[in-house]
């Protein structure tokens, strides 16, 4: 009930001011100890790319790119979060407006271009951290890096937050860089993930721990391009694949105002498709690599369904917008009933 006061207030502001707005509540929250006060759910640990998760419910990238408020949402009860996307170099992202709700379908359209501050700055944020959960932190690569010269940006990137990430996602997924997902071809992939995959061995070598990476995918896959990621990823190590990122599919918000937005849809909209390629990832891969399934889960269900589908554990951003932090009470209660079925 609380949220849904709230929720009228931010949606009547722009959503990126809205936002920022609520990035600057929770971190004044985490000060003063508020926001330990939102979730009294228990844990419910689950072990995961070799790491132990207080939970399987997680905080998707996009949320806190700079890691400026990361403690706080742990507060509200996530067992992990992921920060960024980071680049190598600070930059502003695509023109305003570039955000757009779909209230009517509980979705959201973005078209944001990796706006953040750098990974220098990122890595001060999170290197004194005191965060219990698990940090992933998800690394792409910069506007105008041509997308030959993509691993440059990703090695770069994966040097500096190695010894200050749990886990580190690669993301060539997002619909508003430019040629971005050209990176999901089998040769460009191949090349990426190896010259990452032998500078990770190297880094482990460096700091004494192996830290685990995952590969975060579009929804707009045909079946074979799931395989041939499945082959790749399977070639080169990777501990994970994240399904998926936000989608440029407009079928299911035909119609709505702002629903012909350019950029990627999240949200309630993209479940069906979201789900469709974990479901078909799962089957392709082997057992030891993990899936994290996100995409539309806006009620504890939609995080069952995913669990259902093969996944082990969840992440949610657009949902938390609509519903609020009950949102993630909401899953782990759900999750922990479906686990004593």
């Amino acid at each position: 009930m609380f949220y849904d006061l709230v929720r009228k207030g931010l949606f009547a502001l722009d959503p990126e001011t809205a936002h920022e707005l609520t990035l600057e509540a929770l971190r004044l929250g985490h000060w003063s100890g508020a926001t330990k006060l939102l979730c009294r759910e228990k844990d419910q640990p689950v072990q995961c790319m070799g790491l132990d998760f207080p939970n399987p419910v997680g905080v998707a990238p996009g949320l806190d790119k700079n890691a400026d408020c990361f403690e706080a949402l742990g507060d509200l009860g996530f067992g992990f979060v992921e920060v960024g996307t980071v680049t190598p170099r600070p930059q502003p992202g695509n023109p305003r407006p570039r955000v757009f709700r779909l209230p009517e379908a509980e979705g959201l359209i973005n078209r944001l271009g990796f706006n953040n501050k750098g990974v220098d700055y990122l890595v001060r944020k999170v290197k004194r951290h005191r965060f219990k959960g698990v940090l992933g932190i998800n690394i792409g690569k910069n506007f105008d890096t041509p997308i030959e010269n993509a691993a440059d940006d990703y090695l770069a990137c994966l040097e500096k937050v190695y010894p200050h990430a749990d886990y580190v996602t690669v993301n060539i997924s997002s619909p508003n860089t430019k040629n971005l997902r050209d990176l999901q071809g089998e040769d460009e992939l191949e090349a990426l993930l190896g010259a990452l995959a032998a500078r990770r061995a190297q880094l482990a070598d460096e700091h004494g721990r192996r830290v685990p990476m995952a590969l975060k995918v579009a929804p707009d896959l045909e079946d074979g391009a799931i395989a041939v990621i499945a082959q790749v990823v399977t070639h080169h190590g990777m501990d994970a694949v994240i399904a998926t990122n936000t989608t440029i599919d407009r079928d299911t918000v035909t119609g709505l105002k702002h629903g012909d937005e350019s950029g990627g849809l999240s949200g309630a909209p993209l479940r069906e498709k979201a789900d469709a390629v974990l479901a078909a990832l799962r089957k392709a891969l082997p057992k030891d690599i993990a899936m994290i399934g996100v995409g539309g889960i806006t009620r504890g269900e939609d995080a069952v369904t995913k669990l259902e589908l093969g996944a082990d554990l969840v992440q949610f951003y657009t949902g938390m917008i609509y519903r609020g932090p009950d949102l993630v009470g909401d899953c782990l209660r759900a999750i922990a009933a479906h686990r004593t079925e």
